[in-house]
């Protein structure tokens, strides 16, 4: 089903292996936590927020990550720098997993990287995101940390097509790979409904051309449906996540930011079925993935 001109790449982050042949490796999955909004932040600029609700929310993803073999990921957001700090510091003694270092500016990434050398991180930390409006001084700070692994977000202003994303892609990664960071995440930028089938198309014409692992934040799609609630009702939501979540599946993705890690009950199972049913391809054409697969977790 899937047929790329290149050679697929692997990177192993913190323990978590991610890219690779579609049907021998599970999809990994990044839950979103201390996001604005998100029912445990009490204070956002601070980074105060209920400790114990948090590590709850990310036991409840392990769980359902050993359950279905899927791997998985944090995306730790911040709103200041000191709350970014203080967010990673709390992930990183909560979990062993990878986490994604997501400021929700440069500068507050950029002063966060300090910390991620003191304390000792930068095998476990993703850097999220570099885009293509990126200026000087971040990938210098990039260059003069010891992460090594980023996420580029395809993000055309001029041409939102897939053949747009794929063309930002082309232009990130020669300064990023200057910059020293050879553990390349390529992020097809999801924002509504119709760009995640763009992005989806992106996400196998990247892995194709270019050999990076790929993926997206489907749960965009979801957030930005404004008729929703008002046309579908309330009970729409969560098999519209599901869904969406399990797209990039199909189009050979190795990762989904599935947004809310409140949601990992219910995404968890879908990726995994959806992993499980597409290595049936693998195993036709002889390759069998190993016994931690979904598709030996689930049945």
């Amino acid at each position: 089903m899937w047929r790329f001109e290149r050679e697929q790449k692997a990177f192993e982050v913190g323990g978590v292996r991610i890219g690779g042949d579609p049907g021998t490796r599970p999809t990994v999955l990044v839950g979103s936590i201390f996001y604005r909004g998100h029912g445990i932040v009490t204070d956002e600029l601070r980074g105060e927020f209920d400790r114990r609700e948090a590590e709850a929310l990310i036991k409840t993803q392990e769980e359902f990550s050993d359950r279905t073999g899927n791997p998985c990921m944090l995306d730790v957001v911040g709103a200041s720098s000191e709350a970014l700090v203080k967010a990673l510091d709390f992930a990183a003694g909560a979990s062993s997993c990878p986490l994604l270092m997501d400021g929700v500016s440069p500068p507050i990434r950029v002063d966060a990287l300090g910390y991620v050398e003191e304390a000792g991180l930068s095998g476990r930390v993703v850097y999220n995101c570099i885009t293509p409006e990126y200026k000087p001084p971040e990938l210098e700070a990039l260059a003069r940390s010891s992460v090594d692994c980023a996420v580029l977000l395809a993000y055309n202003t001029r041409d939102f097509t897939t053949r747009g994303r794929l063309e930002a892609i082309r232009g990130l990664i020669p300064p990023i790979l200057e910059a020293g960071v050879g553990k390349i995440l390529v992020d097809t930028c999801v924002l509504d409904i119709p760009s995640l089938g763009s992005a989806c198309r992106a996400i196998l014409e990247a892995k194709s051309e270019l050999g990076y692992p790929a993926g997206c934040g489907a749960h965009n799609a979801i957030g930005t449906w404004r008729g929703l609630r008002t046309k579908m009702g309330r009970q729409a939501r969560s098999p519209g996540m599901a869904v969406a979540c399990a797209l990039p599946v199909a189009a050979g993705g190795d990762f989904v930011l599935y947004g809310p890690i409140d949601e990992a009950p219910s995404i968890f199972p879908a990726v995994a079925l959806a992993d499980a049913a597409y290595s049936q391809l693998a195993l036709e054409e002889g390759r069998r993935p190993d016994r931690s697969h979904p598709r030996f977790r689930i049945p």
